[in-house]
């Protein structure tokens, strides 16, 4: 258990002020994103359902995507435009980033009432190597369909899985992986 104010020292050696307990689904993304460059991922793709403000801003029509690198995020908005998935860019512009400064750690673990899905991405940017191209997809919105959609699915979506398959598969959007 930990409580608001603790702060956290995360896999990769950050402390974090614990601003908000409800927080928790980042904390452990963000270490999975440090282990999985310290066992050799070049390339990061992760999904989560991160946000209610991604649910507020975007409905659950779109998910949000944020990175560090807009080519990878270019490539990656091809294919799943290419299968018909919905995916919304939100801004990282360093405003944002710094809402997630701290006086006592490296960082807090929200940035306040505003920006939620914005800044709960930038937090996971924060784990993310310089150089490694990373895409962070807020996909709480879509991610379940209370009622039947235009294919009677109703439930889980699985949203973004056809995207990123279809950027691995070879998509016009994947050329130079």
């Amino acid at each position: 258990a930990y409580h608001v104010d603790d702060i956290l020292t995360m896999y990769n050696g950050k402390t974090v002020e614990v601003k908000n307990t409800d927080a928790e689904g980042r904390l452990i993304l963000a270490d999975a994103l440090t282990y999985a460059q310290e066992k050799g991922a070049t390339r990061l793709i992760d999904l989560a359902t991160l946000t209610g403000a991604c649910v507020t801003a975007l409905g659950t029509v779109r998910t949000g995507m944020i990175g560090n690198d807009q080519e990878w995020m270019n490539r990656f908005f091809s294919a799943a435009t290419e299968v018909h998935e919905k995916i919304w860019q939100l801004p990282a512009d360093e405003e944002y980033e710094k809402l997630l400064e701290s006086d006592v750690a490296d960082l807090k673990n929200v940035g306040g009432s505003e920006a939620g899905a914005i800044t709960a991405g930038l937090f996971l940017k924060q784990f993310v190597h310089d150089g490694t191209p990373w895409i962070h997809l807020d996909i709480a919105g879509p991610a379940f369909n209370e009622k039947a959609d235009e294919t009677g699915l109703i439930g889980a979506t699985g949203v973004g899985i056809k995207s990123i398959l279809h950027l691995l598969q070879g998509g016009v959007a994947s050329h130079d992986r």
